[in-house]
């Protein structure tokens, strides 16, 4: 049992990469939508590459979304509108007519004329109240049939049989006129404009409900295709009909594939696509990554952005799929060359498409714009803590991703004049969610303990608090940090190594000298030595304490651990030599491990271009008279003691990098020591 515990202990690592690649698996599996995927792809105006197509089953042939819309249209502006009729209105104006007919036409003495003129104005009133007043206008024209409720009664009637108030007015005038009443118009007039009242109105809710229910019968489809019927030939051109049959076939075939019968067989069928393009990272990371391979953290980091983008893109096709292009995913890889590099970058990128391109629509179109717009996305951001390189970087993706997709539209439609300029829009607003990736970068070191080039920016302003700090206890030692920075930073530029880490962790290296600055030769001043009241012993203790010292002052402050590699590492497992020889001189057996560091040796191409570039810079301090040829042995000899110590042993550098470092060293000091001419006083 013990025997099985520490060979999993043994293992970890690789158990929880295993872990961790199947928990993603099965979470991008079920965040994907559920359905199947039809098996031939087709495009608008493009011949038909596969052999002769026959129906699998009997399908219904899908209308088209502007065929529906302009059925629903039509039957938007066809719909019968309701209108209610108040019958009390109408009824109290007739019974009121009676009692003020006299009062508003006393000169009418003659009782036959008095009522030959009241049953005049009584046929007036009842065909002014035949169809009713309404009490607004509306947009319909005359002609516009409409159903008139009167109780429970629905009469049909068109709209200009409805008097409007400027309507009845013209009808009394033009009524009186033509009778034998007109010198008593005047009167009429006042009577029915007391009596008149609207009592006609639209009953909205009721046409609403109408409409609605004319809308709900409207079908999705028109016809049908019978099993084994040909729908396309060979070489045939999808376009018309024959677009619109497949386009239904396709919709038919996935929403049937995926049923609890096929449902385990799909589920496995996407899992071993989606872990083969994860297996194809891992093995990616494990082959040209090995440093990031090896950091389980860093790995997780990387599977959890892959994660995230799929959650984000599937809910957005679950809810909105023509709103699928506003997932800005080229914060992918700008997070990814933030943290690590460009290829790496680049390669998640294009597999996290990939594994898109199963969910959303047009998949090739998808996958052409996102891939097109991860290379440019690469190619075009440098230096991305300085924000006018995100915006410039922004703008190229927003016109890649717009030229691409016009080019798309012009090989689908053969024109640009119908170009969907919303989907346009969703380019631009994508562009501009891209610069989230700033404040998601700073979240990402917090929550991962990761550091990108703009910390490392940060970190490498002299005026910080701790720098300031050194400069004002050590200013010696912050003079050396500075030379070793600019040392190193021009050798790592040499070998491609990350130069802006480099310089970094040569300004702090030797924070921890601040704790004794004077027990430091670069501190000294010329009144004396504090180590010559001191044994050999104890002075190699405070010297090889200064590294200690130096990662309790980083973790008080909060350095990131990338840098406080470089203090842990800069000596590797090297001796206080001169101490060593001191002591050794006065006791034979002292023991060797009392003067050495106590490591760990560099183990990456940064920290080992430090140790080269701070025992270079320190020891050439010693060089009198110095000279081309004095330099080029001095550098050799200090580069290969380290190199016979094997303090480069863990780190990943070549010799071919060490002699290009070596002769960037040769280069720098030999400028610093140049010789000068001495100008007369």
């Amino acid at each position: 049992m013990k025997r099985i515990l520490d060979s999993l202990y043994k293992r970890k690592s690789t158990i929880y990469k295993i872990f961790l690649f199947i928990i993603t698996t099965a979470l991008i599996v079920y965040l994907f939508p559920k359905g199947g995927i039809f098996k031939y792809e087709f495009t608008k105006g493009k011949p038909w590459q596969y052999e002769n197509l026959y129906a699998p089953f009997d399908f219904a042939i899908a209308k088209t979304e502007e065929e529906i819309e302009d059925e629903k249209k039509r039957i938007t502006d066809n719909i019968i509108p309701y209108f209610e009729y108040d019958t009390i209105i109408a009824n109290t104006a007739k019974e009121l007519y009676e009692e003020m007919f006299a009062s508003n036409l006393p000169t009418l003495n003659q009782s036959s004329t008095r009522d030959q003129a009241k049953l005049f104005g009584r046929i007036l009133l009842n065909d002014i109240y035949r169809y009713g007043v309404l009490q607004e206008t509306y947009s319909y024209s005359s002609n516009r049939q409409i159903f008139l409720n009167k109780g429970n009664k629905a009469e049909a009637v068109t709209y200009g049989q409805i008097q409007t108030p400027n309507a009845i007015t013209r009808l009394i005038n033009s009524r009186i006129d033509k009778s034998e009443y007109t010198k008593f118009k005047s009167g009429f007039v006042a009577l029915f404009y007391d009596l008149v009242k609207p009592n006609v109105r639209l009953n909205d809710k009721l046409t609403e409900s109408t409409l609605e229910n004319e809308l709900a019968k409207v079908l999705t489809t028109r016809g049908g295709v019978s099993r084994d019927s040909r729908i396309i030939a060979k070489g045939e051109v999808v376009e018309g009909d024959k677009l619109q049959i497949l386009s239904s076939l396709k919709a038919e075939y996935e929403s049937q594939v995926w049923s609890d019968k096929n449902f385990y067989w799909i589920v496995l069928g996407y899992s071993l696509l989606v872990s083969l393009a994860l297996m194809m990272l891992l093995l990616f990371i494990r082959k040209y990554r090995t440093e990031i391979y090896d950091n389980n953290t860093q790995v997780t980091f990387i599977f959890f952005n892959i994660l995230f983008m799929v959650l984000i893109t599937t809910l957005v096709v679950k809810y909105r799929s023509g709103y699928i292009y506003v997932v800005p995913l080229c914060i992918l890889p700008l997070v990814l060359k933030a943290f690590f590099d460009s290829r790496l970058g680049l390669f998640t990128h294009v597999v996290t498409v990939l594994i898109l391109g199963f969910v959303v629509p047009n998949s090739y179109e998808y996958t052409f714009l996102q891939i097109i717009a991860g290379i440019v996305t690469i190619l075009t951001i440098s230096e991305s803590f300085k924000r006018a390189n995100l915006f410039i970087s922004v703008g190229q993706i927003t016109v890649v991703y717009i030229l691409a997709y016009i080019s798309f539209h012009i090989i689908h439609e053969g024109s640009i004049s119908n170009i969907d300029w919303i989907t346009v829009v969703l380019f631009v607003i994508s562009g501009f969610a891209t610069l989230i990736v700033h404040p998601l970068i700073y979240a990402y070191e917090k929550l991962f303990g990761l550091i990108s080039d703009v910390s490392l920016l940060e970190l490498s302003d002299t005026n910080s608090i701790l720098l300031k700090e050194l400069s004002n206890k050590a200013p010696g030692t912050f003079h050396h940090s500075l030379n070793v920075a600019n040392i190193a930073e021009a050798a790592a530029n040499e070998i491609g190594a990350n130069a802006m880490l480099v310089r970094v962790g040569a300004l702090y290296h030797d924070i921890g000298k601040m704790a004794n600055p004077t027990y430091f030769t670069e501190n000294q001043s010329t009144s004396g030595n504090a180590h010559d009241v001191l044994s050999p012993k104890e002075s190699a203790r405070i010297i090889i304490n200064h590294v200690i010292r130096g990662i309790e002052i980083a973790k008080k402050y909060k350095l990131p651990d990338r840098v406080i590699d470089f203090i842990r590492t800069h000596h590797g497992t090297s001796t206080v030599y001169y101490f060593y020889t001191k002591e050794k001189e006065s006791n034979e057996n002292v023991n060797i491990e009392d003067f050495r560091y106590p490591g760990p040796k560099p183990f990456s191409k940064e920290t080992a271009i430090l140790m080269m570039s701070d025992s270079v810079e320190a020891a050439s301090k010693s060089l009198k008279n110095p000279t081309s040829s004095l330099i080029d042995s001095f550098v050799e000899k200090i580069v290969s003691k380290q190199m016979d110590d094997d303090q480069f042993i863990n780190a990943n550098i070549t010799f071919k990098e060490i002699q290009q470092i070596k002769k960037v060293f040769k280069r720098k000091l030999t400028n610093i020591y140049h010789l000068r001419i001495e100008y007369p006083e």
